[in-house]
């Protein structure tokens, strides 16, 4: 019996075609769908967290990018590094359109502040979809991370369900792990995680048997058996996740960043704001409609010096400052009242406290930077920059103007209970002016219109402006500011002083009250705003600040209280329209310092602070760690697959050099030159001998030659690998089939012919071949067929 004849050696290191076997389209066709519908089935619970709707853009295209890049491998055969740069490129390009169409053009084509958004969601979408308050909606970056997510999953997932029957099995795994991400950046009111997992396990559970040539339909019992228990144990274990209080969301971990004690009281700067007057335009507001007030800043804790913003947690009707994106939350759905588009535009107020309008429902900012800046306080209406407000800075509001009832609808309604922080260093002259104005209320409207009407009706307006002519009034809202209002011989202030010392009579009265900063255009001296048309832009000043209270009555919400008098009644007026009146230097308080003392200068608000300043720079510092953190962990991601295959490849060559027997490391390292042969892409007889295929192999590095006649370093290196490989083959052969055993010290020799001829192998192969050859699987996938055939052989015998 003749020897087997060689195959006929290649003419150059080109691939040469190999039959490949058939695939059934529905096979391909599952091998496409099964991953990418996993992997958006394990997005699902997300999509409470955005807002529904807002999440199919980024989740879909990403999907649909990570599929189509997964099939460009597998069809073009990219190396890694090919493959990694065209993912990278096409994730930063079609990122702008599919995750911040905002900022591109008509929604479609990227720019290079979409190029740069998709960047900075790599790297900080994700703390801000942890600290937003959901629903985070689809401004700036917010939909770059579960785009991330649809992509890389379905990437991983089709790409190794495309690799052959080794790594189809591992193809179940990419969906499982993205379901772990979109858990953690979930909220409480997310998806049943356990019922999504329970049913992404039971089915690519059945998809990797299958995939595996190990799944079975001979026992349709066991099957359903299985499918009922899966889902069973997924929908009792998700609904027993869902009531348990002790459930761990990750984002209520997290410590939101802003801390409302860290700056001061927008209160005691009251006067800093009036002495501005109408000289400096604050902002200017578009769709405000009629009777419409500018919220500021909220104050409901009370510490005897001065009135401050809770919004740390400490009590459920303080409410907490959170990041939010431009949907702020769904509040405006349980509040009857006109809804308005709100459109604001910074011009000359400063610090970190933003004018709001309502029960905001969405707060849209132009900036992305100020979008990702803005904290909400839902409880209180209240919502900062923690950059701080500049000139220009400009946003719209989509809100709900609460109805304001009458006294009659009101009638003798309860007030809602609320949880406020208890006030401390109250005055006992607050305590005596409560019980004397109430004395005769019933109710508790009654109780709050009564101390309103004393305080209105009793009291004296002046701001204390020398420069204005002004009646002397100290500025400040204190214990101390509230006894000479309260207990002196003529009361006399502003809305500073008359809105704090309403809200401490009636917490004293048992009114849970709280006092609210802000704007109210057009305010007229009885109380009443002037008619205008909503659409005309107003210019707000200091001289529309004003102060009032609100108290919570059951089935009506907050109530606007106004306990700060007339501007028009003053000390110097009622003394000339009531002439039997003592003499002036007799009703007037102890006399003032020469000066109105105002509040001191650390007490206004300082947008130019050092903080903001050196917030941004670490800002920009930790942006750059991060998107570098975020680059290596995608890059890390992509190339997984290769890396293992190269890992794979060490592993095989050092058990096969580290052996026992010496004559199995020789057969080793023949067969090492045989697989990188393979990777190369040069074609071997199996059936021939190992002088034959030495002679292929170098037939097939040495008929290369240069176009030019030229012989370069890599055409010398393919000339001296032709003798090396038929010795190496003769050696093989002489250590296989010599006599006796081969000694340990003949097969490190051996491997160290090995060692020089794959360096020769590799430097004869064009750089491109080279490089391919290290990460394909190849040689892996002809092992494991040669291994599967012998398995069957071997199975076959045994059988006859």
């Amino acid at each position: 019996m003749s020897a087997p004849t060689a195959v006929p050696a290649p003419t150059s290191a080109e691939p040469v075609a190999v039959p490949v076997a058939r695939v059934s389209p529905v096979r391909r066709f599952a091998e496409v769908a099964v991953p990418l519908v996993a992997v958006l089935l394990a997005l699902t619970p997300l999509l409470p967290v955005y807002g529904g709707a807002t999440l199919l853009r980024p989740v879909l295209g990403g999907a649909l990018l990570g599929t189509l890049l997964a099939l460009a491998m597998v069809r073009w055969r990219w190396n890694g590094l090919v493959a990694t740069a065209v993912t990278l490129a096409a994730t930063a390009v079609l990122g702008g359109p599919l995750a911040t169409p905002d900022a591109t053009i008509a929604s479609v084509v990227p720019t290079p502040t979409s190029l740069a958004q998709v960047v900075r969601g790599a790297a900080l979408g994700w703390k801000d979809a942890l600290t937003l308050q959901p629903p985070l909606g689809d401004s700036g970056w917010l939909t770059v991370p579960p785009f991330l997510l649809a992509l890389v999953g379905a990437l991983a997932g089709v790409r190794l369900a495309r690799a052959g029957d080794r790594w189809a099995p591992l193809s179940a795994v990419p969906a499982p792990v993205v379901l772990v991400g979109a858990v953690l950046l979930g909220s409480r009111d997310t998806v049943l995680p356990a019922v999504v997992g329970a049913v992404l396990g039971l089915g690519l559970l059945l998809w990797a048997s299958w995939r595996a040539g190990r799944f079975r339909l001979r026992r349709p019992a066991a099957l359903a058996v299985l499918l009922v228990v899966a889902l069973g144990a997924g929908i009792g274990g998700g609904a027993a996740v869902q009531a348990a209080d002790d459930r761990f969301v990750l984002r209520e971990r997290l410590v939101p960043p802003f801390d409302p004690y860290d700056y001061p009281s927008p209160l005691s700067a009251f006067r800093s704001f009036v002495k501005q007057d109408d000289t400096v335009d604050l902002f200017t507001v578009t769709g405000l409609p009629q009777g419409g007030r500018i919220r500021l800043a909220t104050f409901d804790r009370f510490d005897g010096v001065v009135w401050n913003v809770a919004g740390d947690g400490s009590s459920r009707s303080s409410g907490q400052f959170r990041r939010v994106g431009s949907t702020v939350d769904d509040t405006g759905a349980a509040v009857a009242g006109e809804r308005a588009e709100v459109d604001i535009r910074v011009d000359g107020l400063t610090g970190v406290w933003l004018p709001t309008v309502g029960a905001a429902e969405s707060i849209t900012f132009d900036d992305a930077t100020a979008q990702s800046e803005l904290r909400y306080n839902d409880a209180t209406g209240s919502a900062v920059l923690t950059g701080g407000l500049t000139t220009g800075t400009h946003y719209t509001v989509d809100t709900v103007i609460p109805a304001e009832p009458e006294d009659t609808q009101i009638g003798a309604a309860a007030v809602a209970p609320t949880d406020l922080p208890e006030p401390s260093g109250v005055p006992d002259a607050v305590v005596t002016a409560a019980g004397d104005a109430a004395r005769d209320a019933r109710t508790p409207l009654e109780v709050a219109r009564a101390i309103e009407q004393e305080l209105a009706e009793s009291g004296y307006f002046s701001h204390g402006l020398t420069a204005a002519g002004d009646y002397p009034s100290l500025s400040g809202h204190g214990a101390d500011r509230l006894t000479a209002l309260l207990g002196g011989d003529l009361m006399v202030g502003d809305d500073e002083q008359y809105a704090s010392a309403m809200a401490l009579m009636a917490r004293e009265m048992g009114l849970p009250a709280r006092v609210v900063m802000g704007f109210v255009p057009g305010m007229t001296d009885d109380g009443t705003i002037a008619a205008r048309e909503a659409a005309e832009p107003i210019t707000v000043s200091g001289a529309d600040l004003h102060a009032w209270v609100e108290i919570p009555f059951d089935g009506y919400g907050w109530i606007t209280f106004d306990p700060t008098p007339p501007e028009s009644q003053t000390p110097q007026e009622d003394d000339e329209t009531s002439p039997s009146e003592p003499e002036p230097q007799v009703a007037q308080p102890p006399p003032p310092p020469a000066d109105p003392v105002d509040p001191p200068d650390d007490d206004a608000e300082d947008p130019q602070t050092d903080d903001p300043g050196q917030d941004t720079e670490l800002t920009v510092w930790q942006t750059v760690l991060l998107g570098v953190a975020a680059g290596s962990g995608v890059l890390l991601l992509i190339a997984a697959p290769f890396l293992a295959i190269v890992a794979l490849k060490a592993r095989r060559r050092r058990r096969r050099r580290s052996d026992p027997a010496p004559v199995r490391r020789v057969v080793g390292g023949w067969q090492e030159v045989l697989d990188l042969a393979t990777d190369l892409r040069l074609s071997t007889d199996p059936l021939a001998t190992r002088r034959e295929t030495a002679v292929a192999l170098g037939a097939a590095f040495g008929g290369h030659q240069p176009a030019d006649g030229r012989r370069g370093r890599r055409d010398r290196d393919a000339h001296d690998l032709a003798p090396a490989v038929r010795e190496l083959a003769a050696h093989a052969d002489a250590v296989v089939f010599g006599p006796g055993e081969p000694t340990v010290d003949q097969a490190r020799r051996f491997w160290s012919d090995v060692d020089r001829t794959l360096a020769r192998m590799r430097a004869a192969t064009p750089r491109r071949a080279r490089w391919r050859g290290r990460f394909t699987a190849r040689s892996l996938r002809a092992r494991a067929a040669v291994r599967r055939r012998d398995r069957a052989i071997r199975t076959r015998r045994q059988q006859r």
